[in-house]
This record gives structure tokens, C-alpha cells and sequence, in this order.
């Protein structure tokens, strides 16, 4: 894909992340999905895929974005103008080609962005989890796409009893199958040591904001200094490429504090997932604000830029967001 093209089509990926969603008749789509985590949870999305890109899309019917089925294309229009053509994509389980469970659908936290709190989850055990895998390998239709297994986790009693309940289904899953393991949960003071040994291949501490005040504002009772502590040792324990985090963009930060906190991280050595705010039904009082477009691309190419400085590469991570890439611009992939 020449360059211009490429810019052209990180541009449509761009406008469609920030719109969040289209109107379309969900009778013609396939699977559907349903994030269980996160701050798009409970919400209903699918995959499309187009010109080397994946966008997870919601089904929002008020959007000025409008999609409709032309064989076997899903064409989307803005204000009666097709903006792109793509191809539905099954999402194994939460995301093409990975097993993406969330293992505790429940949080004791109150982050102010995140719906979790608010949703009656369910909390899910080892038996669950292999359960949900062995479905995915039992289906000749999505077993040869099964690529990896990725756990992500709110906290049901506490982060130290949640890292050590994963620990456990991590060395179960290691024990049963030869598939890269990814990991996504709130840091403890042993759990990269916890993690590592039990068998996953990468982790994700996510900061969330590297805007101090805002973090306290938006993640009252937890310590930002703790979690950027706990991926510093994590790259130590890991290796670098290996450890990620989100920062979300649109809780009303600036450019300015973005790309530095993007800094501050890729120097350690963890690569920042760069992740548009969800403005969800339950999280009205926040003040979030989805980020445009132009945002969106303009801090994707400066983190792509400070990647390569420091040498690091977000194309060659296994699981989780990264190799997803259908809620973000992720550098050496998108942009």
C-alpha cells in the first residue's frame, strides 16, 4: 500500500473511531459483540475490515454515519457520500483472531470513565475460561483463527486476590495450550513476578491518564505513581515490546500532557495504547468528550514518531489490544 493511500485510509479509520459507531440494520450483520470490560461495556459493536485496517464500530442509530450491505460489502456513507467499503469480521470471543475473556466482570473500583461498577457481572473461574476456549477450538470456523489468548480483569475482592486468582488460570491455560497468553489487570506489588510465572507472555498496567489531577479526579483511591512503578518493573520482568498501557484520550486533557505521558512511557520502555473515551450511557456526569478525528491521527503519528526514536515496535505484540487494533490507531499498524 503506497503512502498516500495508507494516509488516506488511516484518515477514514480515524473518523470512524471518533464518530464511535453507525446506523446500520443489525439484521444484516453476524456476530455481534457485547465488551464486557472497559469503557465501552455493554455496549453492542462488530468488526469491519478495510484496506489493511480493523475498526470495531457501535450500533448507534443517531450517528451521522450511516452503513448498508452491497453484496457482500458493508458500504458506509457520511451525508449521503460513501466513505468506505469493508468486510464483516467474526469476533472469536470480544475480538477477531484471540480468545479475549474478561475473567471478572466486576469492579471495587470506581473509575469514572468505566461503566464496570454499575454493570451486574459475572465472575468467571478456570472451568469458565476452558469452557469458552474449547468452544472457539471446537468450531471449525474459528478454530484455525484462534491466534491467542488474552485475560483482562476488573477486581471482584481485591488486586492482589485478582492477580493471584489469573495466576492460577494463566498456568492452567500454559499447561493446556500452545498460544501466546496476554495479560490486562490492576499491578500488585508481586504481580509481574505472579504473571511471568505462570506462564504469560505479555501484561498491560493501564495509567489511564498521565494527567495527575485528572487521574485523581477520574480514579479516586488508586496511585498513579504505584502503576507507573509496577510497568517500569514489568518491562524489567518482560522485556520491552512486551508491556502496555492505555491512556485515554478525551477526559479532558491536553495534547500537551498526552504526549508527554506517551514519553514518559515509551522511554521506560512500555508502549501506550492511545484509546478514544467511550461517552457511555451510565458515565454521563463525567464530562468525557470523544476526541475528533484530526486528534485521534495527530497523536497516533507523534507516538509513531517516539516509538521509533526509542526503538520500539507495537506491530509485533501478540495479544490483547495491539494486534486487534479495532478500537485505536496503533502505530507501525494503522499509521
Amino acid at each position: 500500500m503506497s503512502g498516500e493511500v495508507k494516509d488516506k485510509s488511516a484518515e477514514i479509520k480515524a473518523l470512524l473511531i471518533a464518530e464511535g459507531g453507525v446506523d446500520i440494520d443489525e439484521r444484516i450483520l453476524g456476530r455481534i459483540t457485547t465488551p464486557a470490560s472497559g469503557p465501552g461495556a455493554g455496549l453492542t459493536s462488530f468488526f469491519l475490515r478495510f484496506d489493511g485496517h480493523r475498526v470495531r464500530l457501535g450500533i448507534k442509530h443517531d450517528s451521522r454515519l450511516k452503513a448498508s450491505l452491497d453484496g457482500d460489502e458493508i458500504v458506509i456513507h457520511d451525508q449521503e457520500k460513501e466513505i468506505v467499503r469493508g468486510y464483516l469480521e467474526d469476533a472469536i470471543a470480544h475480538c477477531p483472531g484471540q480468545a479475549f475473556i474478561t475473567v471478572s466482570e466486576v469492579c471495587i473500583f470506581n473509575c469514572q470513565f468505566c461503566p464496570v461498577p454499575l454493570l451486574e457481572g459475572s465472575v468467571k473461574d478456570l472451568s469458565d475460561v476452558e469452557t469458552k476456549i474449547s468452544r472457539i477450538l471446537n468450531d471449525p470456523k474459528l478454530a484455525d483463527k484462534l491466534k491467542a489468548i488474552s485475560l483482562t480483569s476488573g477486581v471482584e475482592k481485591s488486586a492482589q486476590h485478582e492477580a493471584e486468582r489469573i495466576a492460577v488460570i494463566v498456568h492452567a491455560l500454559r499447561e493446556k495450550y500452545d498460544l501466546p497468553i496476554g495479560v490486562s489487570v490492576y499491578p500488585t506489588q508481586n504481580s509481574t513476578k505472579l504473571l511471568k510465572e505462570a506462564g504469560a507472555d505479555e501484561i498491560k498496567y493501564n495509567v489511564e491518564t498521565m494527567d495527575r489531577q485528572l487521574f485523581i479526579k477520574m480514579c479516586p483511591g488508586l496511585s498513579l505513581d504505584f502503576i507507573l512503578e509496577a510497568l517500569k518493573d514489568a518491562v524489567s520482568v518482560f522485556g520491552r515490546n512486551k508491556v502496555f498501557s492505555n491512556i485515554l484520550v478525551g477526559l479532558g486533557e491536553d495534547d500537551s500532557s498526552i504526549i508527554s505521558g506517551v514519553h514518559e512511557l515509551i522511554e521506560m520502555g512500555v508502549i501506550p495504547i492511545l484509546r478514544a473515551v467511550v461517552e457511555h450511557p451510565l458515565r454521563v456526569e463525567t464530562g468525557m468528550r470523544r476526541p475528533s478525528a484530526e486528534r485521534l491521527l495527530r497523536l497516533a503519528r507523534k507516538e509513531r514518531e517516539l516509538l521509533d526514536e526509542f526503538g520500539l515496535r507495537a506491530d509485533i505484540a501478540e495479544t490483547m489490544c495491539a494486534p486487534c487494533t479495532g478500537c485505536d490507531l496503533i502505530p507501525h499498524r494503522d499509521v
